[in-house]
């Protein structure tokens, strides 16, 4: 009896984020990681480490330069961008045109003439985007889809949302390659998508029209010294000023971050340790914003990069009440010198030292608040990456069910990806010019 090929995966982009894409891939007999494509053969080599430890051979080690190469002689059936978030549209466009399926990590990208270019591809090729946009399988996340689509407060109305990200974890996007908004087009852009998206998604509505205020107001030089926060050094590591900085990253005290980054410095001059109050950052910190969706809904939406405290409220008022949801990620980060990376806890891949819990309170009109029951998961951003992983590649063993208790259908496309997008950008343009931005204005193609 033949037996079907496993599926012939490219990774592109070894960093931190590709662990969870490497991994996934090699825990499925239907696929194999085939190729891997990065600056850094030092990155690359740690993940044929890891391909390694789960009995599966090594993958090929390709140059950005010859992506196209790699798609041709590797016989490349699908391909995972997990690439600095400017680099993006790079791969995706040809891999489309190579007839690859092509799952992007979030932001599918950072700007209109980018965009443009991915959605063009897709038309044209008729080939399958994924944006992944891993909130959509918080277990949690699809509970509020389901009330809200059930009518449980009636028309929603309006939305108030607020993000914190701790000083721990918002931090680190300004020592990385983030903190400049030509590589990631600010937190409106890498971060705030993700929750764009969610509010679109839950919503069922497409955004119209956003407004804005954001600034750099505790990160950066010219805050750090404000407040009486900097410390005299370019990058923690080597550094005796960093010493006593409960800001500074410590690269060399974490097995993970040393070999994808420390080691890798002499293949392409990343520094992942830089100091938070020293330039160059070109992106906010703090950002208010307020968005008008398509069917009259409004958002209020706040993201603070520096909070003692991480997590998020979310509040829906309707015609028949109001739906609460508070999520504690974690409830304080204690004063410690040098940080390491927790094995993912700065970025939501394990469950925060101090990790709180979630309410879910539906409030209907005239009636008593009913609390609904959550099962809280603080692991792998909320139970979401398994749950994605299984949608994306197929359950890890084919006998058994997929994760469960999902929203139907949860996968972002193309355009999902670019409406989360749109917002962002038109926060983006709102903070520089104070006016409102039509969604129209920075969202190509037909609307």
């Amino acid at each position: 009896m033949s037996r079907t090929p496993p599926l012939r995966a490219a990774v592109v982009g070894t960093g931190h984020r590709a662990q969870l894409y490497t991994r996934g891939l090699s825990e499925r007999p239907g696929h194999l990681v085939a190729a891997l494509c990065d600056p850094s053969p030092t990155r690359m080599a740690f993940h044929n480490r890891l391909l390694a430890e789960a009995g599966r051979p090594a993958a090929s080690r390709w140059e950005p330069e010859r992506f196209a190469d790699l798609l041709a002689e590797e016989d490349i059936d699908e391909v995972v961008v997990t690439t600095v978030d400017a680099e993006h549209d790079r791969y995706i466009v040809p891999a489309l045109r190579a007839g690859c399926r092509v799952v992007t990590e979030k932001p599918m990208t950072v700007d209109a003439d980018r965009c443009a270019r991915i959605l063009d591809t897709v038309r044209e090729t008729g080939n399958s985007l994924t944006v992944a946009f891993n909130y959509r399988f918080n277990p949690v996340h699809g509970k509020v889809r389901s009330l809200l689509a059930e009518g449980a407060i009636g028309e929603v109305l309006s939305v108030h949302f607020e993000w914190l990200l701790d000083v721990r974890h918002g931090a680190d996007y300004f020592r990385r390659w983030h903190r400049e908004k030509r590589n990631s087009g600010g937190l409106m852009v890498h971060k705030a998508s993700h929750h764009f998206d969610l509010v679109n998604w839950w919503l069922a509505d497409e955004p119209h029209e956003t407004f804005g205020y954001g600034r750099l107001g505790f990160y950066g030089r010219d805050a750090g010294e404000r407040h009486g926060l900097r410390r005299d050094y370019h990058r923690a590591h080597g550094s005796a000023e960093a010493a006593g900085d409960p800001f500074a990253l410590d690269l060399a005290a974490d097995d993970t971050l040393r070999a994808l980054y420390l080691d890798a410095e002499p293949d392409d001059g990343y520094l992942r340790d830089r100091n938070v109050f020293d330039g160059p950052v070109t992106i906010e910190d703090d950002m208010a914003v307020l968005v008008r969706y398509a069917r009259g809904a409004t958002m209020t939406y706040h993201l603070t990069a520096y909070s003692p405290w991480e997590g998020y409220r979310v509040m829906f008022n309707g015609s028949a009440g109001r739906l609460e949801l508070e999520v504690e990620e974690s409830r304080r980060q204690p004063p410690r010198t040098r940080i390491t990376s927790a094995r993912g806890a700065l970025h939501g891949d394990t469950a925060a030292e101090h990790a709180g819990g979630a309410r879910l309170t539906l409030r209907p009109l005239w009636r008593p608040p009913v609390g609904i029951p959550l099962s809280v998961d603080h692991e792998a951003h909320g139970g979401g990456d398994p749950r994605m992983l299984d949608a994306l590649f197929g359950p890890v063993d084919p006998g058994r069910p997929a994760h469960t208790g999902q929203a139907a259908h949860p996968t972002a496309t193309e355009r999902d990806g670019a409406l989360a997008l749109a917002v962002g950008l038109a926060a983006n343009r709102s903070f520089a010019t104070g006016r409102p931005v039509r969604t129209a204005d920075v969202l190509p193609g037909p609307r």
